[in-house]
């Protein structure tokens, strides 16, 4: 049984298969689930600004009959003076059935998941990973194609940055006859240690610069924004922010049965004329995400509590020179290596620098 869900890498086909015959049943018939988590409860840890995705789980939970507690904002929580991320982990779980957490620092629920007797369910960390968006990406994909394989998907945008596509393409893997084409300036291409993965699993892609070219080929359009928050130069993010705009225009060459997604918020990447087009899906896949949540908090709500495996304490990590890792702030992390090789970070996937003698 899966406990938690930090990464794509904690899924399988069958675990899927199993999840998305769920979601079906719920959309189908929702008044046999509004009681099925009566009395349980999830906490909703939100270290980062959310729409959809902190809605969705609370709707989730209410549409189950489950109580939601929990902060959008860690500035009124014991975090800003000073706690751990362990311990405020240890005492959310102490009260809840679930933990959802979204942080700005990558591998944030990596680390929670190592404290927690109660499931994690990782909202997004930082510019790593967001599993559950790539759960609606599935979804929406299912519901609208009715299957999902042998497809040709165009993600366009700030690969650098987004961690719904990061996850999108990892979670590909499971199905048979995808390629990718991957959309973006150089200086926002998909990180090198998700292109490495890519070929170690086989996976077929080539890379591009321009969105205009390429859309004819594609069965789906995968937008994305460029990621204002991780940039630290200003300059360079005005530079590179509006380098794709998708128009109702450049649609006329697309595939009539071409979908238009977005994990959104947009800023202006899609423009408003889109909307209307029978071909854009974005805000259906919003509201997809809401029952394949529902699904998945089915899933952990109902899980027995366990106690974590020990963790190492007095063990650093500081190894990692990634800014964005949870790493440079938790001190006490025990080391951990990814499982992309020895030389990355457990938590962030990013190489350890060389050691100079």
């Amino acid at each position: 049984m899966t406990r938690k869900l930090v990464s794509v890498s904690d899924m399988s086909r069958q675990w899927w298969d199993k999840l998305y015959s769920q979601c079906c049943d719920i959309i189908a018939r929702p008044e046999v689930y509004s009681d099925s988590c009566r009395g349980k409860l999830f906490a909703s840890m939100f270290y980062e600004p959310s729409t959809r995705t902190n809605f969705s789980f609370q709707a989730a939970a209410q549409r189950l009959g489950a109580g939601v507690f929990g902060f959008s904002d860690p500035l009124g929580t014991s975090a800003s003076k000073g706690e751990t991320l362990a311990d405020t982990i240890r005492m959310t779980a102490s009260y809840s059935d679930t933990i959802v957490i979204r942080s700005p620092q990558e591998g944030a629920a990596t680390a929670a998941a190592l404290y927690s007797e109660v499931p994690v369910i990782n909202a997004g960390d930082g510019g790593h990973h967001h599993p559950t968006q790539t759960l609606t990406d599935l979804a929406t994909i299912a519901q609208k194609r009715g299957k999902i394989e042998h497809l040709r998907i165009g993600i366009c945008g700030d690969l650098k940055h987004g961690r719904t596509v990061h996850s999108l393409v990892d979670a590909m893997r499971m199905f048979e006859g995808i390629s990718f084409c991957l959309i973006s300036p150089k200086e926002l291409r998909m990180p090198e240690y998700i292109l490495e993965k890519m070929g170690t699993q086989g996976q077929q892609f080539d890379e591009s610069e321009s969105l205009a070219d390429r859309i004819p080929e594609l069965d789906i359009l995968y937008m994305t924004r460029v990621q204002r928050e991780r940039f630290h130069d200003a300059a360079e993010y005005r530079r590179l922010k509006d380098v794709y705009i998708l128009t109702k225009k450049m649609l006329e060459g697309a595939k009539p049965d071409m979908l238009v997604m977005h994990p959104l918020p947009r800023y202006g990447e899609i423009t408003t004329d889109v909307d209307t087009d029978p071909r854009a899906a974005y805000f259906e896949q919003a509201r997809y995400g809401m029952f394949i949540r529902m699904s998945l908090l089915l899933e952990f709500l109902h899980q027995p509590r366990l106690a974590p495996a020990p963790v190492s304490a007095g063990q650093t990590a500081k190894e990692c020179s990634n800014p964005a890792c949870i790493t440079q702030s938790d001190f006490y992390l025990p080391k951990l290596v990814s499982e992309l090789g020895a030389d990355r970070c457990g938590y962030c996937d990013k190489k350890f620098p060389k050691m100079t003698i």
